[in-house]
């Protein structure tokens, strides 16, 4: 692959490390992803205010880019076409939000001949209501903070990530029943550290 001489440092610097991973080495998948996940987090921040869905087009970002690392060509740096596939992402993940979203105002003829309103339940929070959400994910994650290492990574896989215990158990090569019962101990650790702030979750 010839290099490009319009690249910046930063650019020429991560091209040895692409280059491994188009040849499919994982630890080099695994350094760009340690890189580039803040960098890319706080772009898809900036494009999508609900943060329930950062992590999810943060993922979609990494995996789209990995699953087509072989299509980059160095006519720029890969930072530039990683944040391009990033903001495609949100792009589309916002359209589809737009897709399933019904107007509270749309009506319909009646038998009768008579517009009509449609009264819908919204199954969306109202702003005031994501902010609270939103300050309790940021409190949660601050007694999650709190916990020894060991039991923090248990929870944030488990109820960050979303991980099965059967997952738990292969990611971290422990036993399923041994991740059960430190995942209770450190629920039980959580659940002190919330009594003792007297603030309500």
């Amino acid at each position: 692959m010839e290099l490009n001489s319009n690249l910046t440092e930063k650019g020429k610097k991560d091209l040895p490390l692409v280059l491994r991973a188009q040849s499919g080495d994982q630890s080099a998948f695994k350094e760009l992803l340690t890189k580039y996940r803040n960098p890319v987090r706080f772009l898809v921040m900036r494009m999508i205010s609900n943060t329930d869905d950062v992590e999810d087009v943060t993922i979609d970002t990494f995996g789209k880019a990995f699953s087509n690392i072989n299509s980059y060509a160095p006519d720029y740096a890969f930072s530039t076409w990683l944040f391009r596939i990033a903001t495609n992402r949100c792009i589309d993940h916002i359209r589809k939000k737009r897709l399933t979203t019904l107007s509270l105002s749309h009506t319909y003829v009646s038998d009768d001949g008579e517009y009509e309103g449609m009264d819908i339940a919204s199954n969306t929070l109202d702003p005031e209501e994501e902010t609270i959400k939103m300050q309790k994910n940021k409190l949660m994650r601050s007694f999650v903070e709190k916990l020894k290492p060991n039991y923090r990574i248990l929870v944030e896989l488990r109820y960050f990530d979303e991980l099965s215990y059967e997952e738990i158990a292969e990611k971290l090569s422990l036993p399923v029943g041994t991740v059960k019962a430190q995942l209770f101990r450190a629920r039980d650790f959580l659940a002190n550290h919330i009594t003792k702030s007297n603030i309500s979750l």
